[in-house]
């Protein structure tokens, strides 16, 4: 494979945009709602959906939310790794393979905005809040949103482009 087919180098620096975008992106509607909102007020947007400003001390759907605090730094460490491993990954893929370049940059600007919050407050905010049909979504936020996304761009590359990675 020659240098020029690489995502990496300069090219991987266009990708980042997008990550480094999330990640902001995430800040600021964190920012919003912590400079607007009190913790656990709940505002109704539609019947099915709310605002609710709650801390995360925990992983996802507040797993490991009751241990006493070692998760804080446990996760970070965790995440951070999952992240150089994100950027090694994405330096040694081809640039054809942009769905799952695309993926990647989701997860990491993702868990970068959660690993801010993580180490900086020791919580992540929280505040997207659906339910229906008397199901109750545990609350997320944008990062967590791009998490998903990517993770659901992972799982589709890998029935797409079965023998790339």
């Amino acid at each position: 494979m020659s240098t020029n087919d690489k995502a990496g180098g300069l090219a991987v620096y266009k990708w980042l945009a997008l990550s480094l975008l999330i990640l902001v992106l995430d800040q600021i509607t964190k920012q919003l709602i912590v400079d607007n909102m009190t913790l656990y007020e709940r505002i109704e947007i539609l019947p099915f959906f709310n605002l609710f400003y709650i801390h995360n001390l925990g992983a996802a759907f507040g797993f490991l939310s009751d241990q006493p605090g070692w998760q804080r730094w446990f996760l970070s460490i965790i995440t951070t790794l999952v992240s150089l491993g994100i950027l090694f990954w994405l330096t040694r893929l081809k640039s054809s393979q942009k769905l799952l370049i695309i993926a990647l940059v989701f997860v990491l600007g993702g868990a970068l905005g959660n690993l801010y919050d993580r180490v900086v407050f020791g919580y992540v905010i929280d505040f997207i809040d659906w339910h229906a049909f008397g199901y109750h979504w545990p609350s997320f936020n944008i990062a967590d949103m791009a998490i998903s996304i990517g993770a659901l761009l992972l799982i589709i590359d890998s029935f797409v482009n079965p023998d790339e990675g």
